[in-house]
């Protein structure tokens, strides 16, 4: 684990003043590590029966894709409004200090489909907590969220009411 986290990197003040963001393209660019954190956020869920997994926009892609193929899921990306050239439908879910919007194809999963949800990082848990309310508008069961890194300190674990795996967490 520590191999993985020592390829985090901190950028300060990205995007805004006052936030240390954690660049996870070190750890991308290594092929050993990249393939140890996806063997990780697969695991707790290889034998739950998923149909789909659902990547969200962006760097969730990146991760969501290879844990599909690993389970033997389909792949489904859920986007910011306007990216997606089929009919959509749409969540929106609160910021600190606003609100956003995500979206998935309205054909991307039917009721009773089994999803699991994952992503770069789980910080505040409005993002994933959308993701899972999107997929469960369109019927699907969800059957847990899985991230590479969780920053505990900032509670988003709190808003969901799913299994979650983390790989990596940062307390602090």
């Amino acid at each position: 684990m520590n191999q993985l986290r020592s390829l985090i990197r901190d950028v300060p003040d990205f995007p805004e003043a006052g936030i240390v963001f954690k660049d996870i393209a070190p750890l991308l660019g290594d092929a050993a590590a990249l393939d140890k954190a996806l063997d990780l956020m697969t695991d707790p869920y290889r034998d739950r029966d998923i149909s789909h997994v659902a990547g969200i926009e962006a760097r969730g892609f990146i991760l969501a894709t290879p844990v599909a193929v690993r389970v033997a899921a389909g792949f489904v990306p859920i986007r910011k409004p306007g990216k997606l050239p089929w009919k959509t439908v749409k969540t929106t879910y609160d910021l600190e200090y606003g609100t956003d919007s995500i979206e998935a194809h309205a054909d991307a999963v039917a009721p009773g489909d089994r999803v699991l949800v994952v992503d770069d990082v789980l910080a505040t848990g409005g993002t994933a907590a959308a993701a899972v309310e999107l997929m469960r508008s369109l019927g699907a069961d969800v059957v847990g969220v899985s991230v590479l890194v969780e920053l505990s300190f900032l509670g988003g674990r709190a808003k969901l009411d799913v299994p979650i795996a983390s790989v990596i967490v940062y307390d602090d």
